[in-house]
């Protein structure tokens, strides 16, 4: 009897509109999160799998020696 009443409960509270429309709004607020996710970084849809990976782009080496000087890496010279 006591499981009965239970989910004779429980299906009451899951058909109440109150969280007909709590879901509803939920999944109107994710998809529209989700949309300006996609719209802002694309390339970065972590649900489809069949996405091709990304190149890497290679960096220039543009690094500038310093010239040779008397002073040493900190700067100090030496007396």
């Amino acid at each position: 009897m006591f499981t009965k009443e239970m989910f004779g409960f429980l299906f009451k509270v899951i058909t109440s509109w109150q969280i007909i429309v709590v879901t509803v709004c939920l999944l109107i607020y994710f998809s529209l999160v989700s949309y300006v996710a996609r719209i802002y970084h694309p390339g970065h849809s972590g649900l489809s799998f069949d996405s091709k990976p990304r190149k890497k782009k290679e960096k220039k080496a543009t690094a500038v020696l310093p010239e040779s000087s008397d002073e040493d890496d900190l700067g100090i010279e030496e007396q």
